[in-house]
């Protein structure tokens, strides 16, 4: 009977809502940090499973999706040069967070779960939001609906925490505000090809690997140390 009453009081006392909230609250107040109009859609995401209309249940999952392609474009900006032969282009998010993980996580068994993790998802609310556009009974448009945002929601708590500590680590110069001097040394090339680059940093506004390809002078060795070295 003292079980059965204690399972009763914990079964009603919202202490899952309240352990959700705890990491709710952390991840809304990073992400406002990093970028409010990537924060604002995760809380109007939550907001919209929250409600009783059926059209705000499926727009959770489109917001989820923009979500983390937001994140993607704030953590690995998009580019035409694949990463361990994933394309990572503007469409690719899950692949341009996979590779963010792989740069940011030092334990390759950390970094291998945590990849499992953002493909899950990705190809969770691709499943989701074809069953949704099928026409899929909106009872299970709202189940999916809220495992699709909590299940955000953990990624991202994921996502930020590495984001940390890449920031406590010793952050990369920027390649577009290298100094002659900086790339000459940094990169170990000579004092004519360091030229070229500043002549097409000025030239072009900002550099990119497409760029930086055409340089004369810039071979592949190259193009791998200033990925390692800079940030572009």
């Amino acid at each position: 009977e003292l079980a059965s009453q204690i399972f009763n009081q914990l079964k009603f006392s919202g202490t899952v809502s309240n352990c959700f909230d705890i990491l709710k609250n952390a991840v809304d107040d990073k992400l406002l940090d990093l970028n409010p109009v990537i924060a604002e859609q995760l809380m109007l995401a939550f907001k919209a499973i929250s409600s009783d209309k059926e059209e705000e249940w499926s727009q959770a999952l489109t917001t989820c999706r923009r979500l983390l392609e937001g994140l993607a474009d704030e953590l690995y900006p998009a580019s035409k040069e694949k990463f361990n032969g994933r394309a990572v282009g503007q469409g690719q998010y899950v692949n341009r967070l996979w590779a963010f993980m792989d740069g940011a996580i030092q334990s390759e068994s950390n970094k291998d779960l945590a990849k499992a993790h953002i493909d899950f998802l990705g190809s969770w609310l691709d499943k989701v939001n074809k069953l949704t556009n099928k026409g899929v009974h909106a009872e299970l448009d709202r189940i999916e609906a809220v495992k699709s945002v909590f299940h955000t929601y953990l990624v991202v708590a994921d996502l930020l925490e590495y984001m940390s500590n890449t920031k406590t680590s010793v952050s990369k110069p920027d390649i577009n505000k290298a100094t002659l001097d900086e790339l000459e040394a940094l990169l170990n090339i000579n004092r004519t090809i360091a030229k070229e680059i500043v002549k097409a940093r000025v030239r072009e506004g900002k550099l990119d690997l497409d760029i930086l390809k055409s340089i004369k002078g810039i071979g592949a060795k190259t193009l791998s140390n200033i990925q390692e070295v800079f940030v572009l």
